[in-house]
């Protein structure tokens, strides 16, 4: 049995390269470059390989704004052997030619490391027709890894040869996100990818609407925006939104009409979710989406599960906080936990049906703690003792990683961080925290001085960069200042938009804000003279945020004992409930 691929472990060391330096070759050598690594790139064109040097020189500050590295140097070559001596990576990106391709990748194997991941970035051949000239051995190593045009678009798809190690893929997943890239790995061999088939299948129809005279280019480009690039519609969580059942209908009509195959839509339909009960948003056992995720924002079922400080209780203390499960329609429903010391942030796994909580322990106390409990408030266990942990705030849930966020306050300074002198500085307390994995980075809030209008927001990516530590890092980055208070925030990474709660001074405190973002997660620029939008305002010490995303809601809570619903827009906001006796923190959709 052949052994399972490793990471080289000196292949920070060692460069990549790509094959070609025309339009997208130079591109994809940039992204490299920007992520710190050296590129060797081999062309046999003198004029491809100078303009290839210029292309790289002029952008890879740009491209290196969102990867946070010290760029890489540019080589260009003539010959090949020379350019992937030593290479831990080669992307050949010559022209589209089978018989080219096949070739290259037989001189690949005698040239290049035999630990060396040997890719195509060919988008019309699946790499397995490209292995007639190699030996069983490099197989595993061969892949497909297509760009589209970047920095416009940074998805990159890789796809397996039929052969190639689960290693390898899952090592390149990493790198690509380290280089600001958004990584997606198709499941098995597809000719076309998976937005390639997609794109296909708009493109066959927008054209058979044009040639039957049914509408026109620009009225479909019209529609488009409409319909699905303004309200950021995705496929599949639509048609869990309108119905399995009624999508299969509608595909019924088309397939009589039209003489279309069956097998693949209504029967796979029928199979795999109709027979099932799985009818999408509507329906408890959910659809294309598991059921939580299908049916979590869902207004008419999804209770939520919010956090009362405990100072404004009828006998108020620092260990009267509580867990609620309270209704969409304002009422609570049942206390899940008592007796809790300043809970502040709380998150849930969908996958474990447990939530998680922090409580902020007794100020100067350094006992803050993390909590974790089933929904139903039974089970509860401690997962980061008092002592270990100072003032845990805000939280959050990666539940792709599986990974919890939490923001402590001033940090521990027997910690990681060493960092006790300034982080007890209220300049420095960071509240706030989510996580985008689309982005491969995570935000939070740094509030400042109460009432101060020196808040900050910051990014930083999710991977620590190769050799640097917490307090080292230098992929910091703050992406808005000068802020009232900010607290709470969460992203919409469909959207491409930051939302936060600030409880800092009107007139532009105790609002609800929002920040449009750009494909690497980083801020565009707003319209507004603040820099941002503010969507709401009037709040009492605004503390938490969720979206609701599939019911376009947000909810929001304060210290003042209310808890509110508005769109997404900041409109429409209601009271849901009041109650002088509360003072809420966290909120999160149960």
């Amino acid at each position: 049995m052949t052994p399972e691929w490793q990471p080289p472990k000196d292949y920070r060391e060692r460069p990549v390269a790509v094959l070609g330096a025309g339009v997208l070759g130079r591109r994809v050598a940039c992204i490299w470059a920007s992520a710190g690594y050296n590129v060797q790139v081999r062309d046999p064109s003198s004029e491809q390989r100078t303009d290839c040097v210029n292309y790289v020189k002029q952008n890879v500050a740009s491209y290196a704004e969102h990867t946070g590295a010290e760029p890489g140097e540019i080589t260009v070559f003539e010959d090949l052997a020379q350019a992937v001596n030593s290479a831990w990576l080669v992307i050949e990106a010559v022209p589209e030619k089978l018989p080219l391709k096949v070739d290259t990748f037989a001189q690949l194997e005698k040239l290049a490391p035999n630990d060396c991941i040997l890719a195509t970035n060919s988008s019309s051949y699946k790499s397995s027709e490209m292995l007639d000239k190699v030996s069983a051995v490099a197989k595993p190593r061969i892949l497909n890894m297509h760009y589209y045009m970047p920095p416009q678009v940074m998805v990159v798809e890789l796809m397996t040869d039929g052969y190639t190690y689960p290693s390898i893929l899952q090592f390149l997943v990493e790198r690509l996100r380290e280089a600001a890239t958004k990584p997606y790995v198709a499941r098995k061999e597809s000719t076309g990818f998976i937005f390639n088939r997609m794109w296909a299948a708009v493109k066959r129809e927008a054209l058979t609407i044009i040639a039957e005279d049914v509408s026109t280019p620009e009225e479909i480009d019209s529609m488009w925006t409409e319909m699905f690039i303004k309200p950021a519609t995705v496929p599949c969580k639509t048609m869990d939104a309108v119905g399995l059942d009624t999508v299969s209908l509608i595909e019924k009509h088309y397939i009589a009409e039209r003489g279309l195959p069956a097998d693949k839509t209504v029967d796979f339909l029928q199979t795999n979710y109709l027979d099932q009960g799985k009818l999408g948003s509507k329906c408890p056992h959910g659809g294309l989406y598991p059921p939580a995720e299908a049916t979590n924002g869902d207004s008419q079922s999804a209770n939520l599960l919010v956090l009362d400080i405990g100072l404004s209780a009828k006998q108020p203390s620092l260990t009267a906080g509580e867990v609620l499960e309270i209704s969409p329609a304002g009422r609570v429903q049942r206390v899940l936990a008592k007796g809790q010391a300043l809970p502040d942030g709380i998150a849930v796994d969908p996958n474990s049906k447990r939530m998680f909580w922090t409580t902020m322990g007794i100020p100067g106390k350094e006992d803050g703690a993390v909590l974790s409990a089933n929904l139903d408030g039974t089970d509860t266990q401690t997962i980061v003792p008092p002592g270990a942990i100072n003032t845990p705030k805000q939280m959050t849930m990666d539940t792709t990683s599986q990974k919890l966020y939490i923001s402590d306050r001033e940090g521990s300074g027997g910690g990681p961080k060493g960092t006790s002198d300034a982080a007890q500085t209220p300049m420095n307390w960071c509240v706030g925290i989510t996580v985008a994995p689309q982005f491969g980075k995570f935000y939070w809030t740094q509030k400042g001085p109460s009432k101060s209008g020196q808040g900050r927001i910051f990014s930083a990516n999710i991977m620590t960069p190769e050799g640097q530590s917490a307090s080292s890092r230098d992929d910091i980055r703050c992406i808005l200042g000068g802020l009232p208070e900010p607290i709470d925030l969460e992203v919409d990474e469909e959207s491409k938009t930051l939302y936060w709660t600030d409880r800092g001074e009107l007139p532009i405190g105790n609002s609800l804000n929002r920040l449009h973002l750009d494909q690497f997660g980083h801020p565009l620029p707003s319209m507004s003279p603040l820099g941002y939008e503010l969507l709401t305002r009037n709040l009492h010490e605004a503390i938490g945020l969720k979206l609701d995303l599939p019911n376009n809601n947000i909810y929001l809570t304060d210290l003042g004992g209310h808890l509110y619903r508005c769109d997404r827009d900041g409109k429409n906001k209601v009271t849901l409930l009041s109650d002088e006796n509360r003072a809420f923190t966290g909120i999160v959709l149960a």
